[in-house]
C-alpha cells in the first residue's frame, strides 16, 4: 500500500484520462440567444405602453397556453407528499418506468422492453447530455468523434453536444425538402467523417422538427434510421419531444421498433417528454429508452451527476395514468386551431415556407433583407421586437443555411396567432416601403 504521506490517484493508472490540449483550443461556447429575444419586446412597450406584445419566438406552451392541468399538478403534488423527499434512484421511480412503458407508449410485449429499458431524464437537454454521452464512450469509445444533425439544426443541437466532447456535422440537405436527410447524404456524411479521421457516434432524427416544423412519417424516419445502422453511425436517436403536438396520430413506437431488427434495436435511443407536450418546460420530466448496455451506464454516471426530482416523475406519471391525450388537449387544441390559420395564411400570401406538425413553421423573406440591405434575419428580428411588438427567432441562430428564415411560433391561442399574424404583416409592409438599401 503506498504511504498514507504520498497522494495517490482516485483510478488506475491504465485508466487515467489523457493530458490533451484540446479544452484551451474550443470554440467559446455562448449563451443561446433564444432566452434574450424578447428583451426586444421591452423597449417596444416602454414606447407603446398599454399596447399588446405578441412573442412567436417562444417554445414554452407553459407560458402561452397555461401549461399542465392544475389537477394533474395536485394530484402529482399528493404523491409527492406521500412519497416524502428523500433520495429516489438515478433511474427515477419503478413505478414512473412502468408508467412510460404501459400507459404512455402501450409497448408491445414482442419488443422485449422492460422498465429497466426506461431512464427519467431532468427533461429533454439533460436527456440528450445523458445521451450524448453514452453514444460517444460506447459508439466508437472517443471523445471528438461526431453527431450528426440536420443542415439546420435546433440551436442547441450545435453546443450541447459539442460542450461534452463531440463534434457535430451538419448532413446535406435541401430547404426544398425542409433541410431533411436523404440517405446519399447520411452516407456522404460517414464518408466525409472517415476522410477526417473520426466515426461518427450518432445521428438525430427528429419529427416534429425544431426549428423547422418538418414532420417524418414512420415509414421514412425507419429507412433514414437503418440507412443510419448500415452505414456504420453507432447510434440513432429519436428525439420525439414534440410528436403528441399533432393533427395527425402521435408516433407508434411499436411500428418503429418492430420494424429495426433487435441488433438494430439494441443501437436506437428514444427521447420523450412532458416539456412540450404538456407545456411542462419547469417541471422538468423527460425519459430515455434504450438498451440494457445503454441504459444502464447512464443511470451509472446519473448516480454521480443529475438525479431527476420525484415531483417531475409524479407530473408526468399522473398524466400518463389519467389519459395523456386528454391532459394534452390543452396545448394541443389551440395550437392545432393556429396551425390551420397559419397554414392558409402563408398559401394566402404566397410565402414560401415549412410547416408540418409540432408548432414551429420557418418562413423565407429574403426578399425583404435584400431590400433593407441586412444579410440575415438577426436584425430583422429585432426591428419585428422594438417596433412592432413581435417576437420570432432568426433562423442564423440554428446555422448559416437559415440565414433568411424565420422561426414562427404558433404555439398559442388562436387569436393571438391572427394578431400576431396582423403584426408580421404590418412590420413587412412598412419595411418595404422604406426605399431599398444601397
Amino acid at each position: 500500500m503506498p504511504s498514507p504521506d504520498t497522494p495517490i490517484f482516485a483510478h488506475p493508472a491504465a485508466h487515467l484520462i489523457p493530458v490533451s490540449a484540446h479544452l484551451s483550443q474550443l470554440m467559446e461556447i455562448p449563451p443561446s440567444r433564444m432566452f434574450l429575444i424578447k428583451k426586444s419586446l421591452a423597449e417596444f412597450q416602454k414606447n407603446h405602453p398599454g399596447e399588446q406584445v405578441y412573442d412567436a419566438s417562444q417554445g414554452d406552451g407553459g407560458a402561452s397556453l397555461g401549461g399542465v392541468p392544475p389537477e394533474i399538478l395536485q394530484l402529482a403534488a399528493e404523491k409527492q407528499i406521500k412519497q416524502g423527499t428523500a433520495y429516489d434512484m438515478p433511474y427515477g421511480t419503478a413505478a414512473f418506468r412502468r408508467s412510460v412503458l404501459e400507459n404512455y407508449w402501450q409497448v408491445d410485449a414482442s419488443l422485449g422492453l422492460a422498465p429497466e429499458n426506461v431512464v427519467a431524464a431532468a427533461g429533454g437537454r439533460d436527456g440528450l447530455a445523458k445521451a450524448y454521452t453514452a453514444m460517444l464512450s460506447l459508439g466508437h469509445g472517443r471523445q471528438g468523434d461526431l453527431l450528426l444533425v440536420s443542415r439546420v439544426p435546433w440551436v442547441s443541437y450545435n453546443w450541447g453536444p459539442y460542450a461534452l466532447g463531440a463534434n457535430v456535422l451538419h448532413a446535406p440537405g435541401s430547404p426544398d425538402d425542409g433541410w431533411g436527410y436523404t440517405e446519399a447524404g447520411i452516407q456522404a456524411s460517414v464518408a466525409f467523417a472517415r476522410r477526417h479521421g473520426r466515426e461518427i457516434a450518432g445521428i438525430i432524427i427528429t419529427s416534429p422538427d425544431n426549428p423547422t416544423g418538418r414532420t417524418l412519417s414512420a415509414r421514412q424516419q425507419i429507412e433514414l434510421a437503418r440507412c443510419a445502422l448500415r452505414a456504420g453511425i453507432a447510434y440513432v436517436l429519436f428525439d420525439w419531444i414534440y410528436h403528441y403536438i399533432t393533427d395527425e396520430a402521435p408516433i407508434n413506437i411499436n411500428e418503429i421498433l418492430g420494424a429495426v431488427t433487435p441488433d438494430e434495436r439494441a443501437r436506437v435511443i428514444i427521447l420523450d417528454g412532458i416539456t412540450k407536450s404538456l407545456g411542462g418546460s419547469s417541471i422538468r420530466n423527460a425519459h430515455l429508452i434504450a438498451s440494457r448496455p445503454v441504459a444502464d451506464f447512464i443511470v451509472a454516471h446519473a448516480s454521480h451527476t443529475v438525479i431527476p426530482s420525484f415531483f417531475s416523475m409524479a407530473v408526468a406519471q399522473t398524466a400518463y395514468e389519467t389519459g395523456f391525450e386528454r391532459a394534452a388537449e390543452a396545448i394541443n387544441g389551440p395550437t392545432s386551431a393556429s396551425r390551420k390559420i397559419l397554414r392558409e395564411f402563408l398559401s394566402a400570401n404566397g410565402f414560401r415556407h415549412i410547416i408540418g406538425q409540432g408548432y414551429y413553421a420557418f418562413i423565407h423573406l429574403r426578399d425583404v433583407l435584400t431590400h433593407a440591405g441586412w444579410a440575415d434575419t438577426e436584425p430583422l428580428s429585432e426591428y419585428f421586437g422594438r417596433q412592432h411588438g413581435l417576437a420570432v427567432v432568426p433562423g442564423v441562430y440554428c446555422s448559416d443555411e437559415g440565414a433568411a428564415w424565420i422561426r414562427f411560433s404558433y404555439a398559442l391561442p388562436p387569436e393571438s396567432t391572427t394578431a400576431a399574424l396582423h403584426r408580421l404583416e404590418e412590420g413587412l409592409a412598412a419595411l418595404k416601403s422604406q426605399p431599398a438599401a444601397g
